[in-house]
């Protein structure tokens, strides 16, 4: 099945964790040098299956996004 959704901040990366919650699960993802870390309910990352080393994408849904520059 192919998806297609309306979010464009769309990073991919692999799982590198998992920690389950009672309710909740974090999930940390490394983009390239990075890592973004995922807070979900238990129940969706039970659903995906969610566990380190799988392939993923974590799309970023926000009203506002800041930029940062060194001024060095």
């Amino acid at each position: 099945m192919s998806l297609a959704i309306s979010g464009r901040n769309k990073l991919k990366g692999k799982i590198v964790e998992v920690q389950l919650g009672d309710i909740m699960a974090l999930v940390t993802v490394q983009v390239g040098e990075h890592l973004v870390d995922s807070v979900i309910t238990r129940k969706s990352a039970e659903e995906l299956g969610l566990k380190a080393g799988d392939e993923v994408a974590a799309l970023v849904k926000a009203t506002e996004v800041m930029i940062v520059k060194d001024r060095g």
